[in-house]
């Protein structure tokens, strides 16, 4: 067992006191305490009754720890120490250790005068003694010669791991595909099995039990991608958050409500993690579940679910790999986004498991004015850029189940189609001559209004309108550009084609021409690429060639009633406005 002493703050203040009028020392102490006259204080973590134990012990704990000494106690015990430091830096670091879960819990201070001889590290291979206390991923040592140890040594270091030391082991050896049971910390035949087997790939004597060092070196090897990315804990008590964090690979950034931005550092080109934090109910849950998927840094492949009080996305793309999780707890909504370059999915995975294992909620959440002052932008959401399609134009809604006629040019070359930013579609029918394309959505949908078609072509200069996403999108809405019929066939006479006064932006391709009863008789093709018009000449393709295109298309075009009476403007831009479906063209 490991014998420590039960701790007490009294006796804290007392010891310090003590350390700090202390002179007695050894001469081992004092060559691993440099020169500082005042490193007194030394921590102590671990007490073992056996000198290969010990020395295997020390080596691990110098994987993640600085400082680490092993020293001969007597009576065939070993102990392992933190130091030395200075009384007051002993207690703090002490505090932060065994708070971070980086030392036992009963680790406690002791005095020089109270250690003897010095059996780590070895002579001509002591660890630097840094300035200040400091956790962090030291530079490769020698490593000493460590004795093996027998069966027995073996068994009785076995019996000191802890509950979670054990399942740790268990989660190494299934790590690296020698165990498939459970992780339960039972040492059983199948555990024992796996570590044969370990042993047998590894050179070692198969016993089915792991020495110190085979266990030291089994851990090493699987925290290997957390050592490389500096993972530890960090407190961010602005978000109010601690988890594990890979501090290595990304540093704090700024606060932009309500999210912690931590950026790459450039040790892993892409990876990011933010912090998610701010006061709520289930319906801010549902809103910021919405919200996080039109993100660029959440790409809309991937799995996601939505539970009653959490959610968690996924998405994948060919350069990143991002996972949300938010969760509500007593009014608030607290969570992470970690995201990781494609290609390194053993890493990702296990930070995010140190992360979802270490996620621990502090008091309070973030100011809903934090970074209130940066440059604000519409295409972002606190700082995260909106994912955007790559070309966006208009279209007609022109049935009830939601197909969608549109300008050819929407269409092609699209890894995916989306009709108004998130229902996918398809394309039923393509007409090069004409440029222009019929969708159908994946899901039917139901219009706010379908286009009804003139029977006949438009009056020369009888006052028409487009109405289109002029913007591709960003205003959220369509909008009408008044203008007139110029022509009723086409710069080079075909009559298939309409000639309009009419200034209009590229996003408004695709989108209906309509009368003022509300007939579409045409549809706006976009400017030639070959040729400049003047501004104010647009060309839409007629009525009779996009109802033919229709009916090719298997779909039976309304038509408008004959006679019908002019709309007022509000009835007017109610109809031609919800007959128009933003047509999104994604990589």
């Amino acid at each position: 067992m490991v014998l420590k002493p039960a701790w007490h703050p009294i006796r804290v203040l007392a010891l310090i006191a003590l350390l700090m009028f202390s002179t007695a020392s050894v001469s081992t102490a004092q060559t691993a305490g440099g020169d500082d006259p005042n490193a007194t204080a030394w921590i102590q973590i671990e007490s073992l009754p056996s000198l290969a134990l010990a020395l295997a012990r020390a080596q691990s704990y110098a994987e993640t720890l600085d400082r680490v000494n092993g020293f001969d106690l007597g009576n065939g015990w070993y102990g392992i120490l933190l130091g030395p430091y200075p009384p007051d830096d002993a207690v703090r670091l002490l505090n932060r250790l065994s708070a971070e879960g980086r030392v036992p819990g009963d680790s406690y201070l002791t005095a020089a005068g109270t250690i003897g001889d010095r059996i780590y590290p070895a002579a001509g291979a002591e660890q630097a003694a840094p300035a200040t206390p400091a956790v962090t991923e030291p530079a490769p040592e020698p490593e000493p010669e460590v004795p093996d140890e027998t069966r027995n040594e073996a068994l009785r270091g076995e019996r000191l791991l802890s509950q979670e030391e054990r399942f740790d082991l268990q989660r190494a050896l299934k790590s690296e595909g020698f165990y498939f049971a459970g992780i339960d910390g039972a040492f059983g035949p199948g555990t024992r099995g796996a570590m044969r087997d370990w042993q047998q790939a590894r050179g070692y004597e198969p016993t089915g039990i792991l020495t110190t060092r085979q266990r030291a070196r089994l851990m090493r090897d699987y925290n290997a991608p957390l050592i490389s990315v500096g993972m530890s804990p960090l407190a961010d008590r602005a978000a109010g958050i601690s988890l594990p964090m890979p501090r290595s690979a990304v540093r704090f950034s700024h606060y932009e409500a309500p999210f912690s931005h931590y950026e790459t550092s450039g040790d892993v080109p892409g990876a990011r993690v933010i912090l998610i934090s701010q006061e709520g109910d289930r319906a801010s849950l549902y809103g910021l579940y919405d919200i996080l998927q039109t993100l660029e840094v959440v790409p809309s492949e991937g799995p996601r679910e939505r539970e009653r009080d959490s959610f968690t996305i996924e998405g994948r793309n060919r350069d990143i790999v991002s996972h949300t999780e938010v969760t509500l707890d007593d009014g608030e909504l607290k969570g992470f986004m970690l995201i990781w370059p494609t290609g390194d999915e053993a890493r990702r995975t296990r930070v995010l498991a140190e992360m979802q294992s270490g996620f621990e909620r502090l008091p309070g959440t973030l100011d809903p004015a934090a970074g209130s002052e940066r440059t604000q932008k519409v295409n972002l959401v606190s700082g995260l850029e909106i994912r955007r399609p790559r070309l966006s134009r208009s279209g007609i809604y022109v049935d009830r189940s939601g197909a969608v006629l549109t300008a050819a040019e929407a269409v092609t070359q699209c890894g995916r189609i989306t009709l108004d930013k998130r229902f996918p579609a398809t394309v039923a029918t393509v007409d090069q001559n004409l440029g222009l394309a019929v969708l159908r959505p994946v899901d039917p949908l139901a219009p706010m209004a379908v286009a009804r078609f003139a029977d006949a072509p438009p009056r020369l200069r009888a006052e028409i309108a487009v109405s289109g996403y002029s913007f591709e999108g960003l205003l959220g809405a369509p909008t009408l550009t008044f203008g007139s019929v110029a022509d009723v066939q086409g710069p080079d006479g075909s009559t298939d084609l309409l000639r309009l006064t009419l200034t209009t932006r590229d996003g408004d391709a695709g989108g209906p021409i309509v009368d003022d009863t509300g007939a579409v008789v045409g549809s706006l093709l976009p400017r030639p690429t070959n040729q400049v018009l003047p501004a104010d000449v647009a060309i839409a393709i007629g009525s009779a060639a996009l109802t033919g295109l229709l009916e090719q298309a298997g779909i039976a075009p309304q038509k408008t009633e004959f006679n019908a009476a002019p709309l007022s403007s509000d009835a007017l831009a109610r109809e031609a406005t919800g007959m128009t479906a933003l047509v999104g063209c994604w990589d």
